[in-house]
């Protein structure tokens, strides 16, 4: 069966995250699936009830979260994420996350290197 774009997307975006030092990955809340560095999330994909055409991402962009909020793909952020600077972009079955990829693996070295300890973070390629 062939993958969807968005799973593709994720594919490409797990791949790169474990590049960086120190990263796993593993089950995040109810139904996600999430990157770590020494057991610190930095990324979450997926959103309870998400179809295989969709793509949800949560990120920590403490440089970039207000620039990327004007995107038509980020969803606003309320409460504790907007005051920690976590994004949540969303690209629903018309949208195609591949061609956003360049874009979603900047946010993901911002997000690790935002969450890694700084040793970890100078690291990361």
């Amino acid at each position: 069966m062939a993958r969807t774009p968005h799973q593709r997307a994720e594919a490409e975006l797990t791949a790169y995250g474990l590049s960086f030092p120190e990263t796993t990955s593993g089950p995040g809340w109810q139904t996600t699936r999430a990157l770590y560095v020494r057991k610190k999330m930095f990324c979450v994909f997926g959103a309870k009830g998400e179809l295989l055409n969709a793509l949800t991402l949560i990120m920590k962009l403490p440089i970039s979260a207000e620039m990327a909020e004007d995107l038509p793909f980020v969803r606003p952020a309320k409460g504790w994420y907007k005051q920690h600077k976590w994004v949540t972009a969303h690209f629903g079955a018309d949208d195609d996350p591949l061609a956003e990829m360049e874009t979603l693996r900047g946010w993901l070295k911002q997000s690790y290197i935002a969450v890694a300890p700084k040793m970890l973070g100078c690291r990361a390629t």
